[in-house]
C-alpha cells in the first residue's frame, strides 16, 4: 500500500496540468490578473508533483530535489493565493504584494540552488528538506506558506461568508469558496507532516487538495450570480 501511495503524484500532476489548461483558456478569454496567477499556481503545483513522480521512478537526484523544493515548499500555494489577492485588493496593492512575494521566493530559490546537499541513504525515493546543509533555508517556507494560508484559505472563507450574507440565493458560490478553502488547507497539512518524515501524507493531500479546489472552481464558474469581486464583473468568474 505504501508503495502505491508514492505513485499518486502521477495522478496529481495530470489533474493539476489539466486544471491549468482550463484556467489558461479562462485567462485568455478575460485577461484578468487573478486568473493568470491561478493558472500559474496550478502549473507550479503540478510541476512539484511531477518532480515527485520522477523521483519515484528515478530515485533521489540532486536536480529533482532542488526543483521539487522550489516548486513545492517555496511556491506551494503562494501563486494561487496571489490570485486571490488580486480579487480582494486594488491592483496597486496587489502589485506591491506580488513584488514582495516574488522577491522573497526568488531569494529563497537562489539559496536552495546554492546549498550543498547531503543525499539520503536507504529511503532513496523520499524527499525531505533535511538533506540541505543550510538548514536555515527552511525558515523561508513558513512565511511563504503563511502568506498562502492567509490569502488563499482566508480569502476563500471570507468570500464564502460574504456570499452567504449577501447572495444567499446562490449557494454554489458559498460552497465553491468553502471547497477551495478546504482543498487549499490539505496540502499544508501534508507539508507539515512531510517535515516530520511522513511524505505519504503529503502525496495523499496533494491529490485530494487539487481535486477539491477544482471542484470549488467549477461550482463558481457555473453560477450565474454577479460576483462581489469587481475584477470578476467581466462575464463569468
Amino acid at each position: 500500500m505504501q508503495k502505491i501511495i508514492f505513485y499518486l503524484p502521477i495522478l496529481t500532476t495530470i489533474f493539476a496540468f489539466t486544471f491549468t489548461f482550463s484556467l489558461y483558456h479562462h485567462w485568455k478569454k478575460k485577461k484578468a490578473n487573478y486568473l493568470f496567477w491561478w493558472a500559474l499556481g496550478t502549473f507550479t503545483y503540478g510541476f512539484g508533483t511531477l518532480m515527485e513522480s520522477f523521483t519515484t521512478f528515478l530515485g533521489w537526484q540532486d536536480p529533482l530535489f532542488r526543483l521539487w523544493y522550489i516548486s513545492g515548499a517555496l511556491l506551494g500555494g503562494a501563486p494561487l493565493a496571489q490570485g486571490t489577492v488580486y480579487l480582494l485588493f486594488s491592483k496597486r496593492k496587489a502589485d506591491f504584494l506580488a513584488f514582495l512575494l516574488v522577491s522573497v521566493i526568488s531569494i529563497a530559490a537562489i539559496c536552495v540552488l546554492l546549498t550543498p546537499l547531503n543525499p539520503p541513504f536507504g529511503e532513496s525515493i523520499k524527499l525531505s528538506g533535511q538533506v540541505m546543509e543550510w538548514q536555515w533555508i527552511r525558515r523561508f517556507s513558513p512565511f511563504i506558506n503563511g502568506y498562502a494560508f492567509l490569502f488563499l484559505v482566508g480569502g476563500a472563507i471570507w468570500s464564502a461568508y460574504q456570499y452567504a450574507r449577501y447572495k444567499s440565493s446562490y449557494p454554489s458560490r458559498v460552497w465553491g469558496n468553502l471547497s477551495i478553502a478546504f482543498g487549499a488547507l490539505l496540502p499544508g497539512v501534508g507539508g507539515a507532516s512531510a517535515r516530520y518524515g511522513y511524505l505519504e501524507v503529503l502525496y495523499i493531500t496533494e491529490l485530494a487538495g487539487i481535486l477539491i479546489i477544482w471542484l470549488g472552481y467549477r461550482l463558481m464558474v457555473r453560477d450565474e450570480a454577479t460576483s462581489i469581486h469587481i475584477p470578476q464583473h467581466n462575464n463569468t468568474p
